[in-house]
């Protein structure tokens, strides 16, 4: 084992490379240019992820949730205990067997990976150049919420749109108020471990679909 790693080392030695200056080498994120065009983008790449886009607007959420959760045969979802949009989800809910998040996941684990059909969230905002979604796990909505059950329907505001990563953190001031643990979603579940083929619905939600909401 030693002497294959000294070959490596060797060879790696005796390449000749030398480092490159960072002189002339600048970030150019893309954005958008109109709302318009912010939308389409983030509805482009998500979809593209495999992701289902429905789009609403306050008004009508919980009829939409509620038609949602009808057309998909979800019986026992997970819920967080709070939120801009809970009243709309207890209301939408209120026909199925709704399961709060508010127990420890060692107390319910079990229940959580088998007996679960979906879990619904909100969402801190979504960027339109990769198509993610971001999400500030804590308390009322904790992460397996999103990262466990088979089908994982998010709630994003229009108005939470920005074209890229650096524009969240700056007009959000990360800055100051650094998440502990923000969640980035492009999609439903996928791996590569098998043979470099990608296969979405590997592990977590097989299903992602995300409510935007004009606001």
């Amino acid at each position: 084992m030693s002497t294959a790693r000294q070959s490596i080392l060797s060879r790696l030695r005796n390449a000749g490379a030398t480092p490159k200056s960072s002189e002339g080498h600048t970030y150019h994120p893309w954005a958008a240019t109109s709302e318009q065009e912010l939308e389409q983008r983030f509805v482009d790449c998500i979809t593209a992820s495999h992701a289902d886009v429905i789009r609403t607007n306050t008004e009508q959420l919980g009829e939409v949730l509620t038609q949602l959760i009808e057309n998909k045969q979800l019986h026992r979802i997970a819920l967080g205990t709070g939120g801009e949009f809970q009243s709309a989800i207890d209301g939408a809910t209120i026909q199925v067997e709704q399961v709060p998040f508010e127990r420890e996941v060692s107390q319910w684990k079990t229940e959580l990976f088998e007996n679960i059909d979906a879990g619904i969230t909100h969402c801190l905002a979504g960027i339109a150049d990769t198509g993610t979604l971001v999400l500030w796990p804590g308390s009322q909505e904790p992460r397996t919420l999103s990262l466990v059950p088979p089908t994982h329907i998010a709630l994003l505001k229009r108005s939470t749109l920005v074209s890229n990563f650096a524009e969240l953190m700056n007009k959000q001031a990360w800055h100051i108020g650094m998440p502990t643990n923000a969640i980035l979603v492009s999609g439903p579940s996928k791996t590569a471990d098998i043979q470099q083929t990608l296969a979405y619905g590997a592990h977590g939600p097989k299903e992602l679909i995300v409510v935007l909401i004009e606001d």
